[in-house]
């Protein structure tokens, strides 16, 4: 299993920022290791997270995207106490759900 995300949730009047840092490898497949052969290909192909239990966000990525990704998003209407837990799965099948409360 991956290391935890960093995710800070903050609220500014009726806007909550949210900043998700993952810790990720994301290989595209493309490079080779020292000896040649390719390093398989391994990212995280979906992202998901929830206010409060509600889906706000979805997102389909691929192998592009670099390692340990960075990714902030609003969510307007949650205020401090709120949670929101973002979630993701990679193409090798591994999971990784975190979870914050809004300040």
């Amino acid at each position: 299993m991956a290391d935890p995300m960093r995710i800070r949730a903050q609220a500014t009047g009726d806007k909550t920022t949210v900043r998700v840092l993952m810790a990720h490898e994301m290989e595209t497949g493309l490079r080779k290791d020292a000896a040649g052969k390719t390093i398989p290909a391994w990212y995280i192909q979906e992202v998901s997270a929830q206010w409060n239990g509600k889906t706000v966000l979805t997102a389909q990525w691929g192998p592009s995207v670099a390692k340990n990704p960075f990714l902030q998003f609003s969510v307007k209407g949650a205020k401090a106490g709120d949670k929101i837990s973002v979630s993701w799965v990679d193409n090798k099948g591994d999971k990784r759900t975190d979870e914050a409360t809004v300040s």
